[in-house]
């Protein structure tokens, strides 16, 4: 197993270290934070934070292994990766006009990031969080929420055959388990609690038009068949809590203010853009601002 994860990672740390930081002077050290150097090749220092940058940069799934399990993989990637380059410069490759645009291409890329996080991070403050998850809890409070079961046969026949046993008495969840076709089935039609917004628009519709032990007397028709809703219970939408938010409110507020940060530089600036074949764009070529 430990085998198997090792060989993955070292796949992984093939592709993930495309970009190292550049180091720097051998003991130079960040007297900020512990930042030791790793190893020398041919005098170039390698420290840990280039090995953390490294791993950052893994996929998802091998970031969360300990540092310790790859720690030996990105060192020596890091290793590789400098004395290949370092072959490469000996040959000039850094000097050829598509390898400088292909650096000069990366490095915008590094800058872009770096500045746009610096720009986010002094945006989104406790105070702006707390503005964001105040909307959500007042956006909550208007949702109402039904708990309901259903019953999803092929045809309007059979809803009806289903509503007329209802009438005469019948279980609604027992019917659901022996003759329901949906995946709730087994639960006897049990959905849970739910708000409108997160079923079909005539499933909803239909569902939050019942009272509290009511059934639809005729069947609902929607993209995945005939349906037979009982409402079991409604309540006011519960607000969540901020911890269990506070990350998605983050990411969402960072996208905001990075997209209408953005959107304002091409408002400013002069681009013209251009057809695959560098003839002019019919509108002039003038890039406009995205909406």
């Amino acid at each position: 197993m430990f085998g198997s994860v090792c060989r993955a990672a070292a796949l992984a740390v093939v592709f993930a270290v495309l970009v190292p930081s550049p180091a720097p002077a051998v003991g130079e050290k960040d007297e900020k934070r512990d930042d030791p150097v790793v190893a020398i090749v041919n005098g170039a220092p390698i420290q840990r934070s280039d090995v953390e940058e490294a791993r950052g940069r893994l996929p998802a799934q091998m970031r969360q292994l300990p540092l310790q399990v790859v720690f030996g993989l990105l060192v020596d990637s890091l290793i590789n990766t400098k004395l290949v380059a370092g072959q490469a410069r000996e040959q000039g490759l850094h000097e050829e006009e598509k390898i400088k645009r292909q650096m000069a291409r990366i490095e915008d890329q590094i800058l872009e990031r770096a500045f746009l996080v610096r720009y986010i991070e002094k945006r989104v403050t406790e105070d702006t969080l707390q503005e964001r998850y105040k909307k959500l809890v007042e956006e909550t409070k208007a949702k109402e929420e039904i708990s309901a079961r259903h019953i999803l046969v092929e045809t309007e026949g059979r809803a009806r055959e289903i509503i007329a046993d209802l009438k005469k008495g019948e279980d609604f969840a027992e019917l659901a388990k022996k003759r329901s076709t949906g995946p709730s089935a087994a639960a006897g039609g049990d959905l849970g609690f739910f708000s409108a917004d997160q079923m079909v628009p005539e499933f909803a519709k239909a569902a939050f038009a019942l009272d509290k032990g009511q059934f639809t007397e005729t069947p609902v028709k929607t993209q995945f068949g005939w349906h037979v809703i009982k409402v079991e219970d409604r309540r006011t939408a519960k607000p969540p809590a901020v911890e269990e938010v506070s990350e998605t409110l983050r990411a969402d507020l960072a996208r905001e203010i990075g997209a209408a940060y953005i959107q304002g530089l091409r408002k400013k600036a002069d681009v013209q853009r251009f057809n695959p074949d560098g003839s002019p764009l019919k509108d002039g070529g003038k890039a406009q601002a995205p909406q």
